[in-house]
Formats: C-alpha cells, sequence, structure tokens
C-alpha cells in the first residue's frame, strides 16, 4: 500500500484530494502550520501533523517512509520575496528532499500558462515564480531516480471554490459587475476531474520515454469548454439566480482596478499581478499529455457541475 505525503492538504484541492485518497483506503500524511485542520481533521486515513515545511530541516524527516509527494502548495497574491519562498524555494527544496530520501515521486502542481524555459519573460510574479519552480525542479532531479511529475491545470472549480463563487456573491450584491479583462480566456476545469488525473498518476508506472530520458513528465489540464472571463462570470450569475450586466473595462481601467483592490483592507480579491496574468492565456496548448492520456475522457462542464437557479 503506498503512503502519501500530501503539501497542501488542507486547502482547496487537497481536501477533496485527501478524501479521494482516503475512500481508497491509502494512508496520507499532510503538514499544515494550524491546527485543527478541520476539511480533513476527522478522516481515518489522514494524519494532520504541525508542521512548517517552509523551514530549513523540516522536509527530509517528513518524507520518511512515503511513497508519493504531491505538492500543491501555491499563492495567487504576494510580493516577490513572498512569491519566491512560497513558489520557488519550497519547491526547490522539496526536490531535493526527495532525491535525498530516495523517494521515487514527485507531483508538483503547477499552472497552465507556466513556461520552465522562457519563465524570465512571464509577465506576472505568479506565472514567473511558477516557472522558476518548475525549473529547478527539472534540474534537481534529472539524471536521478526521483520520477517528476508537473501537471498544470487551468483554474479549478467547484461548489465550494472561491473563483465561481467569488462572481455569484458580488452578482448578489451590485447591480453590475465592472470587470477588467473581460476577455482572458479560460478552460476550467472541475475539481474532481484534478483529483481523478492526480490519482491516475499516483497509480500508473512511469511513462517509458521518461524512464529511459529520466525526462519529466508534464500534464497539462483543462476542460470541455474555452470560456472568456466575461463568460464565467455570466455563468455565475446564472447559477444563483442574480444575473447582472457585466461591463468589459479597457486594460488601463482592468489594471486601475487591480491597484485598488489589492489595497483594500481585508483578503485580497485582485490584484495588479492577476491582470498581467490574464494577458496569457489560461488554456492547454496541446504541446502536452492531459485528461485523455490520464484515462479521463469525459470531462465535466461548469453548467454540468452548476445547476442554474430559476
Amino acid at each position: 500500500m503506498k503512503k502519501i505525503l500530501v503539501l497542501g492538504g488542507s486547502g482547496f484541492v487537497g481536501h477533496h484530494l485527501c478524501e479521494a485518497l482516503n475512500r481508497l483506503n491509502l494512508r496520507v500524511t499532510v503538514p499544515t502550520r494550524h491546527l485543527p485542520a478541520r476539511a480533513i481533521q476527522t478522516l481515518p486515513f489522514v494524519d494532520v501533523i504541525q508542521a512548517d515545511v517552509t523551514q530549513d530541516g523540516v522536509l527530509d524527516p517528513l518524507l520518511q517512509g512515503h511513497d508519493v509527494v504531491i505538492n500543491l502548495v501555491a499563492m495567487l497574491h504576494g510580493t516577490p520575496n513572498t512569491f519566491d519562498r512560497i513558489h520557488v524555494k519550497l519547491a526547490t527544496r522539496l526536490a531535493h528532499a526527495c532525491v535525498k530520501t530516495g523517494n521515487p515521486h514527485l507531483i508538483h502542481v503547477s499552472a497552465l500558462g507556466v513556461d520552465h524555459v522562457n519563465f524570465k519573460q512571464s509577465p506576472s510574479l505568479y506565472l514567473k515564480s511558477k516557472g522558476q519552480a518548475e525549473s529547478a525542479m527539472m534540474e534537481v532531479c534529472k539524471h536521478t531516480h526521483t520520477r517528476l511529475s508537473l501537471v498544470r491545470p487551468s483554474v479549478i472549480f467547484a461548489a465550494d471554490d472561491q473563483f465561481i463563487n467569488l462572481f455569484a456573491s458580488l452578482q448578489k450584491i451590485f447591480p453590475c459587475v465592472p470587470l477588467g479583462c473581460a476577455d482572458a480566456r479560460f478552460q476550467p476545469i472541475w475539481v474532481q476531474d484534478v483529483v481523478s488525473a492526480l490519482l491516475a498518476l499516483i497509480k500508473s508506472p512511469r511513462p517509458l520515454e521518461a524512464l529511459a530520458t529520466g525526462a519529466p513528465e508534464i500534464y497539462e489540464l483543462g476542460g470541455p469548454q474555452i470560456l472568456s472571463l466575461k463568460e464565467l462570470v455570466q455563468l455565475a450569475g446564472l447559477f444563483v439566480g442574480h444575473e447582472r450586466p457585466v461591463i468589459s473595462l479597457p486594460l488601463a481601467m482592468a489594471k486601475l482596478q487591480g491597484f485598488v483592490m489589492q489595497n483594500l483592507p481585508g483578503k485580497t480579491l485582485m490584484s495588479l499581478d492577476n491582470v498581467a496574468s490574464m494577458q496569457v492565456p489560461n488554456t492547454v496548448s496541446g504541446n502536452f499529455p492531459g485528461l485523455k492520456e490520464l484515462g479521463i475522457l469525459t470531462p465535466h462542464s461548469v453548467a454540468s457541475v452548476f445547476n442554474p437557479k430559476p
């Protein structure tokens, strides 16, 4: 029986993944900075321990006895230093720990739009740090026995997400939605399809070509539809029965909107860096394998998961 270490296991994707692993009776360890982790604390096959994986010396003992490590730790908003610490340094430290401890399989969840080769040219700190993290992990794991699987999903949606639900909530309150980057393109993927892809990777043997060359595996995950941000916002309003007019803002106004929202008190909903990220299509390129190669032939659309309210 495989034993799995999940970094970020108490988060949005993480708790869905842990629930699925628990149903398969697989033993899972989830380190978290703060206890209790209510979303997963009561799952019988999930061991939640208090640990800060960004600190030196924490990862090596955590990895001992695990067959697969899955990194779901990520952030959407932050400073250059925090993006570097959470995305780049943690991923690099994790790859080194896997190689050092002989861990056979490292699965790293990244994002569509990431370029591990030309990451320095990426328009946002988010995409740049994600690309740098991928590049660093590839360098560490090459010519070793550690299998590196890089998973790049589009925006992930679910009934408990913070994406569709955000725009649904706004339309319950405001008479219209001024929207920057309304034409930004996404290929939204249901969280359970992402979970199925990760489970397939856990179960699958290393591809022969990767085994022969030691190269990393890269998978792009996108749903069955490509939608603009405006279309997603309109769908969100439809699902909650509060459809509001969506007013598309020019790029200059989108940047102003991002600047204002990142400086408001409370939780950051949008930032200038998000606006920069949305200049890159969040859609599969077709240059890498994806859901089909992982055995997921009928991914779910947004409309098939959310039921419109009358």
